[in-house]
């Protein structure tokens, strides 16, 4: 004689399979959740012990860097900063910084919005193979320029000037900065473009007044990568402006310190925060702006 399970048994014999898996399944996602924790956490303590390290190192002396490199009280000194300010003439060096900084990233956004804004406007070709070559822009080596860019610094009657950095760091700066505005202008709806249009508004207009304020938070994380590429930059400062201390960059500058002070840790750490301070600011004034962005491209996608 067969029996058949009636249907109430069979979900009642189910209900704690499902309630056991369900179980199963919270557990494995609060354990990766915890682990994903952990690892966030982890690789915070990665990036603050160095510049805690670096911080302290700049107010102690040799002798307490190197035998209690981690206690924040151990052979404290003030002058360490005074020293590095003087022997490395920070002062004209950072003023130079700011100079080459700023007038490369003003150059950067006038060349770089009119050209994206272009981009995004284009429907044929012809746009499609310009944003191509500022692809490509990518797989060029900056040292590769080296001597092309000091031959063409000498023909310009240029050479060791700060004037043609100016000119030249942008170049290495506008594919990645026409890349990002273009595709942040192509968000902006086609009917507030319309609509200006309507009003009469030139092109001009319509890029000042309706593409520059949908794309802020994209033209504010440009203008902090550009910041931060133009400010570290050490390379091209060496070899165009050259060592003139009257001339000479903070990131040229620094090396210097490494020549007449070479057993004074404290020193050469204290002048590297003192350059790292503009750095800290500018990305805190316009940090919320960036993150705005990125959460915004992240929500988009």
């Amino acid at each position: 004689m067969t029996t058949t399970a009636s249907p109430l048994n069979t979900r009642a014999q189910a209900a704690p399979v499902r309630a056991s898996s369900s179980r199963g399944s919270r557990g494995i996602s609060a354990f990766l959740t915890y682990l994903s924790h952990g690892a966030i956490w982890l690789y915070v303590l990665l990036l603050l012990v160095p510049i805690y390290y670096l911080v302290i190192s700049a107010f102690k002396t040799n002798t307490a860097i190197l035998n209690e490199p981690f206690n924040p009280f151990a052979g404290l000194v003030l002058d360490n900063f005074g020293k590095a300010w003087e022997q490395a003439t920070l002062g004209p060096a950072l003023l130079n910084q700011a100079y080459l900084t700023v007038g490369a990233s003003v150059l950067t956004l006038l060349l770089a919005i009119p050209a994206s804004y272009a981009l995004a406007r284009s429907k044929g070709k012809l746009g499609g193979i310009v944003e191509r070559i500022f692809q490509v822009g990518f797989l060029v080596p900056a040292f590769a320029a080296l001597v092309p860019t000091v031959m063409l610094a000498i023909s310009m009657n240029l050479f060791h000037t700060r004037e043609f950095l100016i000119l030249f760091l942008p170049a290495g700066a506008m594919p990645l900065s026409v890349i990002l505005l273009t595709q942040a202008m192509r968000t902006v709806p086609a009917e507030l473009e319309e609509s200006a249009v309507l009003d009469g508004a030139s092109q001009m207009r319509v890029l000042w007044a309706v593409f520059l304020p949908v794309t802020m938070p994209t033209t504010i994380t440009v203008i902090i990568l550009n910041f931060l590429g133009f400010w570290n930059e050490y390379f091209f400062s060496l070899v165009i402006i050259g060592p003139d201390p009257a001339l000479r960059t903070a990131q040229v500058a620094l090396p210097t310190l490494s020549m007449t002070n070479a057993a004074q840790y404290g020193v050469l750490a204290a002048g590297i925060v003192i350059t790292l301070i503009p750095v800290y600011i500018v990305y805190a004034i316009f940090a919320e702006k960036m993150e705005g962005a990125v959460l915004a491209g992240a929500l988009k996608g």
